[in-house]
C-alpha cells in the first residue's frame, strides 16, 4: 500500500499541467506556485529512490535464488539419468521426489523475480520522469522569476497593468518573447520527455524479448544434444 500510495502521489505530479502551473505563476505575478510544486516533487523523488532501492534489492534476491534452485534441479536431473542406468531405482525415486520440489520453488521464485522486475522497472521509468520534470520546472521558475520583475518593474512605470498578459498586449515585445520562449521550451522539454520514455520502455521491451529467444535456443540446443546422445548411445548397443 506504501508503494501504491507513492505510485499515486507521483502520477498526480506527472500528470500536472506544466503551463498550468506556468500560468498561475503568471496570473499571481509569484514562482510560490512553482516552488510548491518543486518541492513536491523532490519529496516524492527522494521516496521513490528509497523503495526502488528496496524493490531493486528484493529483484535481484529473488533472481539468486531463482538461479540457484534452477541449477540444483538441472544437476539433480542428471544425477537422476545415472541412478536409473546403474539400477538404483530407489535413490532415483528420492531424487525424483527431490527434484520436483526444486523444480516447483524455482517456478515460484522466477515468477516473483519476474513481478518485482516489472514493478522495479516502472519505479525507474518514473524516476527518469520525475527527474525531466524537476529540472524543467527549476529552469522555467529562474525564467519566470527574471519575467515577474520585468513585469513589476513595467507595473510601477505604467501604473495600469495588472498581469503579464497586460504587457504583452500593450506591444512589448521583450516581455510578449519571453513569455514565448517560455512556453515554446515547455513543448520542447515535453516533447524530450516522450521520446525518452519511449525509448526505455522499447529498451525493456527487447531485453525481455531477447531473454525469451535465449531460453528457446537453449532449450533447442540441449534437446538436440539430448538427441544426439541419445542415437549415440542406440548405435553402442
Amino acid at each position: 500500500m506504501a508503494q501504491q500510495s507513492i505510485f499515486d502521489k507521483i502520477n498526480t505530479l506527472l500528470s500536472a499541467s506544466l503551463h498550468g502551473i506556468v500560468d498561475r505563476a503568471l496570473a499571481q505575478n509569484s514562482v510560490a506556485v512553482m516552488d510548491e510544486y518543486i518541492r513536491q516533487v523532490e519529496k516524492n523523488l527522494d521516496a521513490l529512490e528509497d523503495s526502488a532501492a528496496t524493490v531493486g534489492g528484493t529483484v535481484k534476491t529473488l533472481k539468486r535464488k531463482y538461479e540457484e534452485f534452477a541449477a540444483a534441479a538441472e544437476k539433480l536431473d542428471r544425477d537422476i539419468d545415472t541412478l536409473i542406468l546403474k539400477g538404483k531405482d530407489d535413490l532415483a525415486g528420492a531424487a525424483q521426489a527431490e527434484l520436483n520440489t526444486k523444480q516447483q520453488l524455482s517456478q515460484e521464485y522466477y515468477e516473483q523475480w519476474q513481478q518485482q522486475d516489472v514493478q522495479y522497472q516502472a519505479m525507474l521509468n518514473m524516476r527518469m520522469k520525475l527527474e525531466s520534470r524537476l529540472t524543467s520546472i527549476r529552469h522555467e521558475r529562474e525564467q519566470l522569476r527574471a519575467l515577474i520583475e520585468l513585469a513589476e518593474a513595467k507595473k510601477v512605470a505604467t501604473k495600469t497593468i495588472k498581469s503579464i498578459d497586460d504587457l504583452a498586449s500593450v506591444g512589448d515585445r521583450e516581455v510578449s518573447s519571453l513569455a514565448d520562449q517560455v512556453r515554446a521550451r515547455l513543448d520542447a522539454e515535453d516533447a524530450r520527455l516522450d521520446m525518452a520514455t519511449r525509448n526505455v520502455q522499447e529498451e525493456i521491451e527487447d531485453v525481455v524479448r531477447g531473454g525469451e529467444i535465449d531460453r528457446q535456443l537453449e532449450e533447442r540446443r540441449r534437446r538436440l544434444l539430448g538427441a544426439q546422445g541419445g542415437g549415440a548411445a542406440s548405435d553402442g548397443s
